[in-house]
């Protein structure tokens, strides 16, 4: 049972208020951005930088993965904050 379907089976009483709500929500979604840019990172830096898939990294293969993902964290952080002050 998800958070959610147990909240419409509690009792008035005991609903969460509309701003518990949208504090859950926002964890929620933060998790699940995260889990997607995991996804996606692990996905496009190994497709990148792992030629020939074996029992361990090379040198070249670990130095690529992190320069990888360093690049799309920083990208992200660029995009999120564009976004967030073209709001204001």
């Amino acid at each position: 049972m998800d958070s959610f379907s147990s909240q419409s089976s509690s009792s008035p009483s005991s609903q969460m208020s509309a701003e518990d709500f949208m504090d859950q929500l926002k964890v929620q979604l933060a998790q699940a951005y995260a889990e997607e840019f995991l996804e996606t990172v692990r996905g496009k830096c190994f497709d990148k930088c792992i030629t020939k898939p074996g029992s361990s990294l090379s040198g070249g293969e670990s130095s690529c993965i992190s320069r990888c993902v360093d690049r799309y964290i920083e990208a992200t952080g660029i995009i999120s904050r564009a976004l967030f002050n073209s709001q204001r």
